[in-house]
């Protein structure tokens, strides 16, 4: 009821501005031909997203009776209706899988105190140089009493905190390299030492941070309005600019002349769309006459393995962490590297060997409780997740091209089915589209908005914050497969 009363006061006010300022575009007030004289500064910003125009994204009070539910219920758990919200209210099947797990992991019963949950969120955060969710989970932090102490920087943090830091880092760039003796090290630290229980929920929140922060660098998320650069206003002008806009926080009508995929449209764009379907319509009639030896299919694999090495952007380059993100984490030359270079040779992880569904789900159900499922629903809803459509195509089954996707992250990791057949990625996954997913999922902190234009340009918004749901849940799953991996080898 508070909800709704705050809305309707916030409207009222609105109303109240324009009629007393006379909008010239809406009719409201003093009439059209009336000059007020009034210079009036624009808000500087793009609304939730940089990457997708703000009128794309399902406003508040517009939203269907489910979609009214989700976003009370965040906004009662939180206090705040967040950017991240707001742009996965593009799928809220998903959305509320994911406020449902980020609040068991944040909030409800659980092996550590609230203030260590945000701290590791803000550590996980920092490793990707994560100002949005290191800003959040500040405030969050405070708020749930948390020294302001352990903010000037992790030398500052418990010792058991600083300890979680080496696992963090791995875990963020290499989770290949995560082994028992990084396990038995946290698990033994005398007086500093964690528990089964608590280690778990510490790696859960680790990597559920780690992904977020692709998420938030692949939508281009903007900073909360209370945050820096949240909301700034550039020079006054009146142009093409409703007063009614300052109230309403819309923006000027020339920044949004974009297409519905926020890109030039043009005829190329749309043959990649047919190209691809042509792509899986011929890929199925080769799995229905003829199916490669395992022998094949495990040549296939550590070919794309090898090749998904040499997929770099032409953005890529060093990124200098900020002081007030860096001060969170130690070691900061620490980053991706392709687990191949420098002679190293890590062994393929196989996941009929060890996988989520029979090994990683139990363990931390049993160390967790509850805690299993939620991420499993979770994992389920983002690979399952489709609307049959691609672009303006209906009635399409995209179940190849979504595992193509998540076995290509999964490939990248190090990580095989031996089910399936590698040289469909190639087939379905072309080299911008590639390149995008890389840094998505290695080094989010250097996606640009043009990566994000280049691949699918004929695609919807809404199927490319699909793409990045899928990049996010398949990056999580093989960081915890390799954590998960590393307890129960400590177990046993």
């Amino acid at each position: 009821m508070r909800l709704a009363t705050t809305a309707n006061e916030a409207y009222t006010a609105s109303l109240a501005v324009s009629e007393l300022l006379g909008c010239k575009q809406c009719g409201g007030g003093r009439g059209q031909d009336e000059e007020l004289g009034i210079r009036i500064p624009r808000p500087l910003g793009h609304g939730p997203s940089r990457f997708i125009p703000e009128k794309e994204i399902l406003q508040v009070g517009s939203e269907d009776a489910q979609m009214h539910a989700v976003f009370s219920d965040s906004f009662a758990a939180l206090g705040r209706l967040d950017n991240i919200t707001l742009v996965m209210v593009f799928h809220p099947q998903y959305l509320e899988s994911f406020l449902k797990t980020q609040h068991y992991l944040l909030q409800m019963d659980g092996p550590l105190p609230l203030h260590y949950r945000h701290y590791i969120g803000i550590m996980a955060a920092a490793r990707h140089q994560c100002s949005y969710l290191v800003n959040l989970h500040v405030n969050d932090f405070l708020h749930v009493g948390g020294d302001p102490k352990w903010l000037n920087g992790l030398e500052n943090a418990p010792q058991k905190l600083q300890n979680l830091g080496e696992l963090n880092k791995v875990l963020a760039h290499r989770p290949w390299l995560i082994t028992k003796e990084h396990i038995e090290g946290l698990l033994k630290a005398e007086e500093h030492s964690w528990s089964l229980a608590e280690l778990v929920h510490a790696v859960v929140l680790l990597t559920h941070y780690h992904s977020l922060a692709s998420f938030t660098f692949g939508c281009g998320i903007s900073p909360e309005i209370h945050c820096d650069g949240g909301h700034t206003f550039r020079p006054p002008s009146v142009s093409n600019y409703c007063i009614c806009d300052i109230t309403n926080g819309n923006h000027s009508v020339d920044e949004m002349q974009v297409n519905s995929a926020g890109n030039v449209p043009g005829s190329d764009s749309f043959f990649e769309v047919e190209a691809l379907m042509e792509k899986m319509r011929q890929l199925q009639e080769c799995r229905d006459e003829e199916e490669a030896s395992q022998e094949e299919m495990a040549s296939r694999f550590e070919i794309e393995k090898r090749e998904s090495m040499f997929v770099f952007s032409s953005d890529d380059e060093e990124v200098t962490p900020a002081r007030d993100v860096s001060r969170h984490f130690e070691d900061t030359s620490y980053g991706y590297k392709d687990f191949s270079r420098h002679g190293m040779h890590v062994p393929t992880f196989r996941v009929q060997d060890y996988c989520w569904e029979d090994h990683g789900y139990s363990l931390v159900n049993r160390l967790y409780p509850d805690v299993g499922q939620l991420i499993d629903e979770k994992f389920h809803i983002a690979y399952n997740l489709t609307y049959n459509t691609m672009a303006t195509h209906k009635d399409v089954d995209t179940s190849m091209l979504r595992r193509a996707i998540w076995n290509y992250i999964h490939c990248m990791f190090g990580i095989r089915y031996d089910d399936y057949d590698y040289g469909e990625i190639n087939q379905l996954l072309d080299r911008s589209f590639k390149v995008y997913i890389k840094t998505i999922v290695c080094t989010p902190e250097k996606v640009t908005k043009r990566m994000y234009d280049s691949f699918w340009r004929q695609f919807k918004h809404s199927e490319k914050v699909h793409v990045n749901l899928l990049l996010i849940e398949a990056r999580m799953q093989a960081e915890l497969l390799y954590a998960l991996r590393a307890i129960t080898r400590y177990m046993t």
